[in-house]
C-alpha cells in the first residue's frame, strides 16, 4: 500500500454529466479508506491559485443526479508553462496533497502526464469527456447522456420533419470524433450521418437523397461538426443549391449535449471508475487512465489513453447503410 493520506479530485476541460457521480466516488472511497480528501475548484486554474476546499460526506450530498460539475471546470493557459506547474506543485504541497484524481479529457491527460515527469507526484485520470474518443475504456463518462439527449431532440424534430414533409439536417458535437453523430444517428433512424473519420462525399449524398423513397415523409441527416466539408450548415447549402424546391432545415443541438440529469449507465460507471481510482492511488499506481474495457476495470498510460480512437466500428457503419433503405 502507499503512503498516500490526502487525495485531491479536480475536473478540468468540457464538463460532461456524470462527473458529479465520479466526484462523488472518489470523496466517499477516500473517507472510506481512512483518507483526507481535497477539492480542487477551476481544474489547474484552482490549482495554481489554490482554491481548494476540504470535502466529507455532505460535500457531495445530492450530487448524484446533478449535471455539470461542482468543482467547476477552466481551461488554464498558465498550467501549459513550467513556471505555471511549479506554482501548482508548491500548492499542492502546502496543504499536504500527495495524490491526485484527474477527471476529463486528452488536455487533462496531456497536462497531467508532463506534470508526474517534472514533479513527484502521483496522478490517475478518469474519462469525463461525451466524444466517447479516448483509447482504454469502451465508454467514457457522460457519453450515454449525451446521445440519448441527440436523440430525444431528433426525435422531437422528427415530429415536425414529418408535419412538413421537410428535410432536417442536424449538428451534433464531435470536432474531431464522429461517435456522438454515429450511434444516436443509428439510434434516431437517421438517413445519412457524416463523421469526421469518414470522408464525406458530397457528390453521393445529394443522389442518394435523389434516389431515395419518394414516400418517405421526413428525413434526417445527422452531421458531426467536425465533418471536412463544414458541418450542417454547409451540407444544407449543398443540398439547396441541388434541390431548391426541398424543404430543409439545419438544427445545430450545441451545448444541450453537454448538460442534464446523467443516466443510470452514467451514474454506474462514474462510481466504478471513481472507487477504482483511490484504490489505484494506494496500490502505488500513477499516470493511468482508468476505464473499463468488456465490463472490466483497465488501466491504460496517459500517453495511450490521449491517442484520439480514429478507427470506427464498420459493424455500425454498415448498419446506416442497410437500415437507412
Amino acid at each position: 500500500m502507499s503512503q498516500v493520506k490526502n487525495i485531491g479530485v479536480f475536473t478540468s476541460g468540457g464538463d460532461s454529466p456524470g462527473m458529479n457521480a465520479a466526484i462523488r466516488a472518489v470523496v466517499r472511497t477516500g473517507l472510506y479508506y481512512n483518507l483526507q480528501v481535497t477539492g480542487i475548484m477551476r481544474g489547474y486554474e484552482g490549482m495554481i491559485s489554490g482554491d481548494f476546499i476540504p470535502m466529507g460526506r455532505k460535500s457531495v450530498a445530492n450530487i448524484i443526479q446533478r449535471g455539470g460539475t461542482i468543482l467547476k471546470t477552466a481551461r488554464s493557459v498558465e498550467f501549459r508553462t513550467k513556471e505555471g506547474r511549479k506554482k501548482a506543485y508548491e500548492q499542492l504541497k502546502s496543504q499536504n496533497i500527495d495524490a491526485l484524481v484527474a477527471i476529463g479529457g486528452d488536455g487533462t491527460f496531456t497536462g497531467a502526464n508532463i506534470f508526474i515527469e517534472e514533479f513527484d507526484i502521483p496522478v490517475i485520470g478518469l474519462p469525463g469527456t461525451i466524444d466517447n474518443d479516448l483509447a482504454g475504456t469502451d465508454y467514457t463518462i457522460g457519453y450515454d447522456t449525451a446521445i440519448n439527449t441527440v436523440i430525444e431532440a431528433v426525435d422531437k424534430i422528427r415530429d415536425t420533419a414529418e408535419s412538413h414533409d421537410r428535410l432536417f439536417i442536424v449538428e451534433v458535437m464531435g470536432r474531431d470524433s464522429g461517435l456522438i453523430a454515429l450511434r444516436s444517428g443509428i439510434g434516431s433512424g437517421a438517413e445519412a450521418i457524416l463523421i469526421p473519420e469518414s470522408r464525406t462525399d458530397i457528390h453521393a449524398l445529394l443522389n442518394r437523397l435523389e434516389k431515395g423513397r419518394k414516400d418517405k415523409s421526413s428525413k434526417i441527416i445527422i452531421v458531426a461538426e467536425g465533418d471536412e466539408v463544414g458541418g450542417a450548415l454547409e451540407i444544407a447549402k449543398a443540398v439547396k443549391n441541388k434541390f431548391p424546391t426541398l424543404d430543409t432545415k439545419v438544427s445545430i443541438l450545441g451545448h444541450i449535449q453537454r448538460g442534464g440529469s446523467p443516466s443510470c449507465m452514467d451514474r454506474v460507471l462514474s462510481s466504478r471508475l471513481g472507487i477504482a481510482a483511490v484504490e489505484a492511488l494506494l496500490a502505488g499506481k500513477r499516470g493511468e487512465m482508468i476505464g473499463v474495457v468488456n465490463g472490466k476495470i483497465h488501466y491504460t498510460p496517459f500517453k495511450n489513453a490521449i491517442k484520439h480512437v480514429a478507427d470506427v466500428n464498420q459493424e455500425l457503419l454498415k448498419i446506416v447503410e442497410i437500415l437507412s433503405l
